[in-house]
């Protein structure tokens, strides 16, 4: 039974939230040290994902989707982080992917791909990042080459998530090399695992711990024509684009949760740790950083929420949501070091949470673009919008 779906009736979001909340309670909150510690895939919660109908959160119930707002999956994924960052991560990215085929796809592929996401048979992500092109996706050199009713897929992918335990990704590919510029040349295929799809091995991570992240080669993989996404090549790039504004929504909604964690376990030890005869929460520089770190928390979750807002309106978001990416990202780093100065040693110790979010905090900072290029972003779009 979809658990979700099933409290979902009229929308009530506090009964949606409660089921997330019952889910972290039973089946992530008791396990997830264990897990994180040994780097094990938790098939356990990932079929319990699918059983809430989270593997299609925001696709439209049409194709079996839960048809989610950004509101509030955001909020789902805030709640996922502050328990463990790694739990949403199954579902972004392969959210992603599904939102390329309902925006872009023909209706043949939404009806032959967009319920088996949703259900969580065929489970995958996109695949962007090579191993010596990140942020500038124009410099890809994965290659497909057209050949009667098939592509021919040549190249190699890094820090692939999903793609080590999924069944298929949405590969970002050059279909003519030679285009000027670029990014006309670019399109967006859906490859299945098969021959000549090869993952190389798993990679080992500081953090985000327990997700499956790969590193992948194509070697003469072919691929149907009809997995083109839409009916045009060259369109691959916006497509992208287009889905990394919810794709930093999460991320941004990843960083608040992570926030309230470390502000919420570091004011229940300020409360019980004492030094010279009273709780440290008495002394005024635990105070101080209490209070930094709860605004900090406060208003990156206001940014999420206005992200997921303006995303929810229909229109382009990329300044609201890189505004969101930004801060609430940063506002994790932050507050992840000031949980472990608040904790002392035992922040720095493997038995307690601490250690796990300071060296998760650093992945958002990186991932969905980098905060270096939300800064560009931003600034971009306040010329755009505020013309002198």
């Amino acid at each position: 039974m979809n658990l979700i779906r099933a409290s979902a009736g009229d929308e009530q979001e506090a009964l949606i939230l409660q089921s997330v909340d019952r889910f972290l309670d039973r089946d992530v909150r008791p396990v997830v040290h264990a897990l994180e510690a040994t780097d094990t895939y938790p098939a356990e919660i990932v079929e319990k994902l699918k059983t809430l109908g989270l593997f299609g959160a925001t696709i439209a119930p049409e194709y079996g989707g839960l048809g989610l707002p950004a509101s509030i999956y955001a909020k789902i994924v805030e709640r996922m982080s502050a328990v463990w960052m790694s739990v949403p991560g199954f579902f972004n990215s392969h959210l992603m992917m599904a939102g390329a085929v309902q925006r872009f796809g023909t209706e043949e592929q939404k009806r032959r791909y967009l319920p088996r996401f949703a259900s969580g048979e065929l489970r995958g992500g996109v695949a962007l990042t090579e191993p010596d092109c990140g942020t500038d996706l124009q410099a890809i050199r994965t290659r497909a080459r057209r050949d009667g009713d098939h592509y021919i897929v040549n190249g190699a992918k890094t820090w692939i998530t999903n793609s080590v335990e999924g069944q298929i990704l949405a590969v970002l590919v050059k279909t003519d090399p030679e285009a000027r510029p670029p990014h006309k040349g670019m399109s967006l295929l859906l490859v299945e695992k098969g021959p000549g799809f090869k993952v190389v091995r798993k990679l080992e991570k500081l953090g985000y711990r327990g997700i499956d992240t790969g590193e992948l080669s194509f070697e003469d993989c072919r691929v149907p024509a009809d997995n083109l996404v839409g009916t045009e090549e060259g369109r691959g790039l916006q497509q992208v684009l287009n889905g990394l504004e919810l794709g930093r929504i999460n991320v941004a909604a990843r960083g608040a949760g992570l926030a309230r964690a470390c502000v919420q376990e570091s004011l229940a030890y300020a409360q019980v740790r004492k030094t010279f005869g009273k709780p440290i929460a008495e002394h005024q520089a635990i105070q101080i950083k209490l209070a930094d770190m709860a605004t900090r928390a406060e208003a990156a979750r206001l940014l999420v929420e206005a992200a997921a807002a303006a995303y929810d309106a229909g229109g382009r978001c990329d300044l609201e949501a890189g505004m969101a990416k930004l801060f609430a990202t940063e506002a994790a780093l932050e507050n992840s070091l000031e949980a472990m100065r608040i904790h002392g040693a035992y922040g720095y110790s493997k038995e307690f949470n601490i250690e796990r979010y300071y060296r998760d905090a650093p992945l958002l900072a990186i991932g969905e673009g980098t905060n270096e290029l939300q800064r560009i972003i931003i600034a971009r779009e306040l010329v755009k919008r505020h013309p002198a």
